[in-house]
């Protein structure tokens, strides 16, 4: 059942399943996010099989084919939305324009099938904590609804969720870099230092960064500055959050801070981004 927004009085289509027990899936009209946080299950997706050890994901659409073949000692949570939710806030319409809002892209490509193993994102020891971490408190929100900007939060947590796997799916693993890498995927929320990577890697600071020129274009510190960048376009573009909600939320102490590099970065504030993307997107 939708959620009924008891501060806007709307519906929001989404759902969350503290118990997924697979009996219903896939759900009509729905993307559906599952958490196998322990046991096993196989089954066949559009007539392929696959296998998820717990800790896993399984993502699925409401047109896939999916059948258990077999559950052991299985514990699952999935969050259930609409397309449509992916649909960023939606602007003033006027006499002479009529918006189309843009949509969030991030993971989009777990719940198409031009490639079915997508459907089970790459998992790492490292990332799972953080995405069941993530997943927590988005479905903790979904009951809740702790004040009116609750469904923003919970499209933030979905795409930092679904912007980690595809990150690493990207990643090749396990060179110095590679670890570096997903080191600041999945850790950018949070202080980083140079010290922090250059332990991550086991090498000194100028081969690290040596070796992240050479591979990304960037040191390792301007790598983890334009991933913290990239992830706050998509929260500009895609919700209302304040930009000291932003800052706090990709790794930046101050919003003063965050404003100074975006700024540096992009050329223009990030309330001017805001309003440049998200008219932007409305033509694509």
């Amino acid at each position: 059942m939708p959620q009924v927004d008891r501060y806007k009085q709307r519906a929001v289509n989404i759902e969350f399943f503290a118990v997924e027990d697979f009996s219903q899936l896939p759900y009509a009209d729905r993307f559906s996010l599952i958490f196998i946080t322990s046991g096993r299950i196989k089954g066949l997706l559009n007539d392929r099989p696959i296998c998820i050890n717990a800790p896993g994901i399984l993502c699925l659409a409401g047109d896939d084919e999916w059948q258990v073949t077999e559950k052991h000692k299985l514990a699952a949570q999935s969050f259930n939305f609409h397309p449509e939710f992916l649909v960023s806030a939606i602007y003033v319409e006027t006499e002479d324009y009529l918006p189309t809002a843009p949509r969030i892209q991030t993971g989009r490509s777990f719940f198409v099938r031009e490639h079915p193993s997508m459907a089970v994102p790459r998992m790492t020891e490292k990332a799972y904590p953080l995405l069941f971490q993530w997943f927590f408190v988005l479905g903790t929100e979904v009951q809740a609804q702790s004040d009116e900007r609750w469904a923003c939060r919970i499209k933030k947590y979905l795409i930092q969720i679904l912007g980690l796997l595809e990150d690493l799916n990207r990643m090749s693993q396990h060179s110095p870099v590679d670890a570096v890498l997903e080191y600041i995927h999945t850790h950018y929320p949070k202080k980083i230092l140079l010290e922090d990577l250059t332990k991550c890697a086991h090498m000194n600071r100028v081969t690290l960064n040596q070796l992240f020129q050479e591979r990304c274009g960037y040191t390792a510190i301007g790598y983890l500055l334009s991933h913290r960048l990239k992830m706050a376009c998509d929260l500009l573009t895609h919700t209302d959050m304040s930009l000291n909600d932003i800052a706090g939320s990709i790794g930046f102490e101050y919003d003063t801070y965050f404003i100074k590099q975006f700024n540096a970065k992009k050329g223009m504030s990030p309330t001017t981004y805001r309003t440049i993307s998200r008219k932007l997107a409305t033509h694509v």
